[in-house]
């Protein structure tokens, strides 16, 4: 077993962050084009604490090696099954994926965390991911090890093009809407 783990601090608001959130592999985000499909599953609202409970399947366009393929019978399509938490009390969005393609050999269970930072009150926003990465061939220690480790080191590669990838659509949404803004305190109708 692996773990990974990593923290940032967005220059973002809570509100920013995590209506945005929704927003991540949308199209003007290129770090995103992996992406083929987000499919809501359920969403639901629960009454009494307020907390919006969110499933969806995430398809994406597998980078494996051809000869991982050809070994393993499987094609370039992978699937994310991911459960968000929104609590608007406490300001707080958790959420949790695991990949559903090859989790016979791979187990990879993630957890994101966006919650207003604690370090400043001036509308930041931490992050907190953390990862468990669990190769699953058997007895065989030293290939389980070497498939957790590489499986780690791409992870990590894609964290970091994750996190890029969502400073752009926080800014392309800032824009949009402070000049949406700009238009509605001028009195000009909002084309949003």
């Amino acid at each position: 077993m692996r773990i990974f783990s990593s923290s940032y601090t967005f220059d973002y608001s809570w509100e920013e962050v995590s209506t945005n959130n929704w927003r991540k592999y949308c199209p003007w985000n290129d770090k995103a084009s992996h992406v083929l499909a987000v499919d809501t599953l359920s969403r639901h609202v629960d009454p009494e604490t307020g907390i919006l409970r969110t499933e969806r399947l995430i398809t994406c366009k597998q980078n494996a090696p051809q000869w991982v393929l050809n070994i393993l019978g499987g094609d370039t399509t992978s699937h994310v099954y991911e459960v968000s938490y929104v609590d608007p009390a406490a300001k707080k969005v958790t959420m949790c994926s695991t990949n559903m393609t090859w989790s016979n050999l791979l187990e990879c269970r993630e957890t994101v965390v966006y919650q207003p930072s604690s370090q400043d009150a001036n509308g930041k926003t931490d992050f907190k991911q953390a990862a468990k990465i669990v190769a699953l061939c058997g007895g065989w220690q030293k290939i389980r090890s070497k498939i957790e480790e590489v499986s780690v080191e791409r992870f990590r590669e894609n964290a970091a093009r994750g996190r890029e990838g969502f400073e752009t659509v926080l800014e392309m949404s800032r824009r949009a809407f402070g000049e949406e803004r700009e238009k509605i305190n001028m009195g000009q109708p909002a084309t949003i």
